[in-house]
């Protein structure tokens, strides 16, 4: 059987991880959804703040963290919206980091994660 995917068409993923306020978490994978991520997974984290520093600074120590596979050539364009989300929306603030996945094993696993569907008829 002939590889479907183009040589040259390959892009590296990444796993960006997002950590916002729990209550912001659905907004954020909307955010996220409109960058052909079609991979995402939200769990729910808890900060490691002191109850005197939360209650002194007023922070919320209930988190989202969202995990999403983005192709590499997206990472930027998406960082700089979630930047920007940071910044503008009410108690939006967050962190995003993106680690470098080495390896994907399977054509359609690739295909499925990076949002390639060429080959397929679609």
């Amino acid at each position: 059987m002939k590889n479907t995917i183009n040589e040259s068409a390959i892009k590296k993923l990444k796993l960006l991880i997002t950590v916002v306020d729990r209550s912001k978490g659905e907004f954020y994978l909307d955010v996220l959804s409109q960058f052909d991520v079609n991979c995402q997974m939200l769990v729910h984290g808890m900060g490691t703040a002191t109850s005197d520093i939360v209650d002194m600074l007023g922070l919320n120590i209930h988190k989202a963290v969202i995990l999403s596979m983005v192709r590499e050539d997206m990472i930027e364009t998406v960082m700089s919206c979630l930047d920007e989300k940071f910044e503008t929306i009410k108690n939006g603030k967050g962190i995003a980091f993106a680690v470098p996945l080495s390896s994907v094993i399977g054509v359609n696993l690739y295909q499925f994660l990076s949002n390639n569907r060429q080959g397929r008829g679609e």
